[in-house]
């Protein structure tokens, strides 16, 4: 039986995959967050190792306040930079394959088709910096994927769709940018594409293909274009308007255009890729199960 360490259990990300690690009898995980394991405390990183031996690492901590992140740039960089390259070293040193959680922030949004995973980055905000930092802490190591992903939400924690969700029962309407555009994610469907792999490397470590990947669902939209969906879905009367990104100034610079190109992660661990509209169902289906 093989032991997987997820860092960042109590996010997004890291709910689902416990959500779903019943579905995995042949793995044994440990589920921690900063209360079990602060990974920006390297020997704390490294005595877990020796109580705990595990076989994958799959990191979902991370700093994610991005406007906050602007001026407590330090506490991002303990967790998005330090934090990984604690793993990094504990990954190379005993031979753990990793596999970290990433995002559209690391470029500047100035394209104009999907961006690859070998397009020039330029991330124009202190949180998408500190995780391009975070990414190049692994690079130079063995057995490495980075999996960047865009508009994370779930039934799980803080995100646009349970915040859209809550002001459509409370106000009459909401102006909500349209000139951003970009594919949300379901964080379920990451969690399944992320056990996917660690299930195809655990028969054979062969499969365990290092580098960077791109994943989203598939589509695109604008944050305009998704608020309206989750009204019509929720059959919320609340209006939507369209408003410009210099008319709700942040900040944190976001990048007007974040479409990821994930044709790598397709062909490479042979996936198919949920729309965004059904898997906003879905979230939304969860979401009012536990309301």
């Amino acid at each position: 039986m093989k032991t997987v360490l997820i860092t960042g259990s109590k996010g997004q990300l890291g709910s689902e995959i416990h959500k779903l690690s019943s579905n995995y009898k042949y793995f044994n995980f440990i589920f921690t967050d900063v209360l079990e394991l602060d990974i920006t405390n390297e020997s704390q990183v490294f005595d877990f190792y020796e109580k705990n031996k595990f076989d994958f690492i799959v990191n979902c901590a991370a700093y994610t306040a991005v406007d906050k992140a602007e001026t407590d740039f330090e506490f991002a960089k303990k967790i998005n930079i330090i934090g990984v390259k604690n793993l990094a070293k504990l990954s190379s040193e005993k031979k753990i394959p990793i596999i970290h959680v990433s995002t559209d922030y690391v470029f500047d949004g100035h394209a104009f088709i999907p961006y690859k995973e070998t397009d020039k980055t330029n991330p124009n905000s202190a949180y998408g910096n500190t995780k391009l930092l975070g990414e190049k802490e692994l690079q130079n190591i063995e057995n490495h994927i980075i999996i960047r992903t865009s508009w994370l939400y779930s039934s799980f924690g803080n995100n646009f769709v349970k915040t859209m969700f809550r002001l459509g029962n409370q106000r009459e309407s909401l102006n909500v940018v349209f000139d951003q555009v970009g594919t949300p994610t379901y964080a379920e469907d990451l969690a399944k594409v992320i056990l996917h792999i660690i299930q195809l490397s655990a028969n054979d470590i062969n499969s365990f293909k290092s580098g960077i990947y791109h994943y989203s669902n598939e589509g695109v939209c604008s944050w305009y274009d998704f608020a309206v969906e989750i009204m019509k879905v929720t059959k919320t009367d609340c209006k939507i308007f369209p408003i410009e990104t210099k008319d709700y100034p942040t900040p944190a610079k976001r990048p007007n255009y974040s479409l990821l190109n994930k044709s790598k992660i397709k062909n490479t661990f042979q996936i198919s890729i949920p729309h965004w509209a059904d898997s906003l169902k879905k979230c939304i289906l969860e979401i009012s199960k536990n309301a």
